[in-house]
């Protein structure tokens, strides 16, 4: 077994399971078309705002710590989208399709031997690639709470 091996699975697993919280697949499996619109009083997003939100914050993280040359949108417009609705079934699919694939990324990330997880970025200011995976996990999660809450509030409506 190589060095730190099992810290990258219990990160990956952290990015994937089900372990302290619902799994991000199976959160986003068949969630209903008639509620990915739809925002409960009082709640600041729908479903379809907090899934692109997901995968456009997961998406510059994951460019960040791989890409020297990306440019991260800008804060908050770009990471929100306005639109409460998707534009059709296959936009929601569609962003869905591209998180996991994300999130497949990050994992190739942090599973990868040749990279010290503990080695600072080189064109950031002090982050890790640990850290960014950790954040990213940490992101995923916060959402995906949110995600099954409204849904969980619109159903029983």
């Amino acid at each position: 077994m190589k060095e730190n091996d099992s810290l990258r699975q219990q990160i990956v697993n952290l990015l994937t399971k089900a372990e302290a919280h619902m799994d991000v697949e199976s959160a986003l499996k068949d969630f209903p078309i008639s509620l990915r619109g739809r925002k409960p009083q009082g709640a600041p997003h729908t479903p379809w705002q907090l899934l692109e939100h997901m995968r456009i914050a997961q998406r510059d993280i994951l460019e960040f710590s791989l890409n020297s040359k990306h440019e991260s949108p800008k804060w908050p417009d770009e990471y929100w989208p306005q639109q409460e609705v998707p534009q059709d079934h296959k936009a929601w699919d569609k962003s869905v399709k591209e998180f996991l694939e994300d999130l497949h990324s990050v994992c190739e990330m942090v599973k990868d031997p040749e990279r010290d997880l503990f080695a600072k970025i080189p064109h950031g200011d002090g982050q890790t690639y640990m850290r960014e995976a950790l954040l990213t996990a940490d992101h995923n999660a916060y959402h995906l709470g949110q995600l099954v809450m409204v849904r969980r509030i619109l159903e029983a409506k």
